[in-house]
């Protein structure tokens, strides 16, 4: 269930502060032209990210089977072509079920906040956790970054995050909460 977009929800929170978000600050709100400078500069710059991320995948992968007969050569990059396919959207597919699932549930902002930060944390284990398992993976590579570009794709072209829904839900009970007339 798609929730409605924050601008659409009315202008009655003169009285509540309304919260940032990480990445959007308080532009979610208004969702005017900063906001989706913002979401649109963010989003072509992780495509760009990733799909320079996909082509060194891709160059690494071509090495890994350099050596080996073209018919093997051929037989392996028509299923790893296939697999980056399926990848692409089952990633789609993924993020678009995550989503919908946290609209119905969305975090407050300081949930969001929160949740940035332990992200951050865990990052950092993760980046050199996974160095030594990368290099067993080239083979599958392309295609787990093919996942990852589809999981990306899905996060970018949401009508409205669950942080945002989730702040909007948060704005609509805190002005409902304040006493009226002063």
């Amino acid at each position: 269930m798609a929730s409605r977009a924050s601008s659409e929800a009315g202008g009655a929170y003169a009285e509540v502060e309304i919260p940032a978000l990480p990445g959007l600050g308080t532009s979610w709100h208004r969702r005017g032209v900063g906001y989706w400078l913002r979401r649109t500069t963010t989003g072509l710059l992780w495509l760009a990210l990733f799909s320079g991320l996909y082509a060194a995948t891709l160059a690494m992968y071509a090495g890994f089977f350099d050596e080996v007969s073209g018919t093997v050569r051929t037989l392996v990059n028509a299923v790893l072509g296939v697999a980056s396919c399926a990848g692409l959207v089952w990633g789609w597919v993924a993020q678009r079920r995550r989503h919908r699932k946290a609209l119905l549930d969305p975090p407050t902002p300081d949930q969001t906040w929160t949740a940035k930060r332990l992200r951050a944390r865990r990052n950092v284990g993760v980046t050199f956790g996974w160095r030594g398992a990368i290099i067993l993976a080239v083979p599958v590579l392309p295609a787990l970054m093919a996942y990852t570009i589809g999981e990306l794709l899905g996060v970018l072209t949401v009508r409205e995050s669950a942080a945002e829904a989730g702040a909007r839900r948060w704005l609509e009970t805190a002005s409902t909460a304040r006493p009226s007339g002063g």
